[in-house]
């Protein structure tokens, strides 16, 4: 940007990075902590750095956590016989708000998507099917979301895991083909559990 100061031009540049930040936005956000306190941006900063030190993913099911293993794997309470398989450990999030589910995740880390360069040996499909042979789980309930790239990985897992006699559910359609399972509502997740079917 002309006219502007390198450090100025240098956050806009680093925030049009992130996911959603076109320029225009980035220039707001940056204008935004020009006129912020200086500990609220201390505070910002620290955060980020946190997030990038102390987080890491749970050894078993690949959760963000800063324990390993995290505390749902730990949990004595949950059902071990039921496996719910995400995209993202935002889904987590959004199906643990639910209360609905009791039993343990593995996140995938993304869905099979060709036209992004993204193939099953991308995902964490090997660790899960570990997992699977230890024999604990009895059902796994595939929580991938509703658009192309969610059925297309799903039906994938679907035929990787049905030959190891473990039943394999899908969530039901209570969730918008084209949505993903961060933005639910909390009944709407529940529905979608509790109406999960064979596939």
């Amino acid at each position: 940007m002309q006219n502007v100061a390198e450090p100025v031009a240098r956050l806009i540049e680093e925030l049009t990075k992130l996911p959603t930040i076109g320029p225009k936005t980035a220039q707001r956000l940056t204008f935004y902590l020009l006129r912020a306190p200086v500990g609220q941006v201390r505070d910002l900063s620290r955060a980020i750095l946190d997030v990038k030190e102390r987080i890491i993913f749970c050894s078993t099911c690949f959760n963000i956590t800063e324990e390993d293993p995290c505390a749902l794997c730990r949990a004595g309470d949950r059902d071990r016989s039921l496996l719910c398989v995400v995209e993202e450990p935002l889904d987590v999030l959004a199906l643990e708000r639910t209360r609905g589910f009791k039993g343990l995740y593995h996140v995938l880390h993304g869905v099979i998507s060709p036209v992004d360069g993204v193939g099953p040996e991308d995902l964490k499909i090997r660790e899960l099917l570990a997992r699977l042979r230890e024999g604990a789980v009895r059902e796994v309930i595939l929580a991938t979301n509703p658009n192309l790239e969610g059925e297309v990985t799903a039906m994938h897992l679907q035929r990787l895991i049905a030959p190891l006699g473990i039943r394999v559910t899908r969530i039901a359609r209570g969730l918008p083909v084209g949505g993903d399972l961060e933005y639910a509502d909390e009944v709407t997740l529940t529905r979608a559990l509790e109406g999960r079917r064979d596939m």
